[in-house]
């Protein structure tokens, strides 16, 4: 039988004489050093070339690369909701003349500065009309809104449980909008019932009234 071919010995390193290759470098004549030496200096000066651009070139780039990676990420996501709501701009438009319209519808059952008197008047008849009896009815400072104007309206009422019932449907069936808000009843020494509540109607506001609101907005945000 043939034996196993022997592994060749590897050769021996001289350390002693890598050593004396470094001791005896002249730094103003790289081209008379010795091979591990200008091979060592070439892998750093590599080193630190790459590692210079990357610090002064590339980072910045990178960095540039990503802010532009990202502003390219929203302006798809511009571009779909854009796409998205021209492909739905009939249906936005209609639910736009739908809004209007139910707006509208609201606006008029708002009385303007004129129709005030006879509004208050109707809620006062729809009292009496009740056999109520009113110990106050006192309209209060008017607080201006956007576009409308809240006027709330102290009432303190006394009659049956029934009549005051009944008045409250009244009001809630009026053409104009109008509330009972902060509803209280207390007994009488009579038997009967006395109703404090506070009475919000509203108009809106003529043109003139809207431009002083607007203009008071503007005022307020300033400051």
């Amino acid at each position: 039988m043939k034996s196993a071919p022997k592994l060749k010995a590897l050769p021996k390193i001289d350390f002693g004489s890598v050593i004396d290759d470094f001791k005896h470098l002249n730094p103003n004549d790289v081209g008379t050093w010795p091979v591990l030496p200008r091979a060592l200096a070439l892998i750093l000066l590599l080193i630190l070339i790459i590692f210079a651009g990357w610090w002064f070139l590339w980072s910045n780039q990178l960095d540039s690369l990503d802010a532009k990676q990202k502003e390219e990420e929203k302006l798809k996501q511009d571009f779909l909701d854009r796409k998205k709501q021209a492909i739905n701009l009939d249906l936005y438009k209609q639910q736009l003349n739908e809004i209007d319209q139910t707006f509208g519808a609201l606006l008029k059952q708002l009385p303007n500065k004129s129709e005030m008197e006879a509004l208050l008047t109707e809620i006062n008849q729809s009292g009496l009309g009740r056999g109520l009896q009113f110990e106050l009815f006192k309209p209060g400072q008017e607080q201006a809104k956007e576009f409308y104007a809240e006027l709330p309206i102290t009432v303190k009422v006394t009659g049956g449980y029934h009549d005051i019932g009944a008045f409250a449907s009244d009001i809630a069936k009026l053409p104009r909008i109008v509330t009972l808000n902060n509803l209280a009843l207390s007994p009488t020494a009579t038997g009967r019932l006395t109703l404090d509540a506070t009475t919000k109607t509203f108009r809106y506001l003529d043109e003139e009234e809207v431009a002083k609101q607007k203009q008071a907005a503007k005022q307020g945000a300033k400051q």
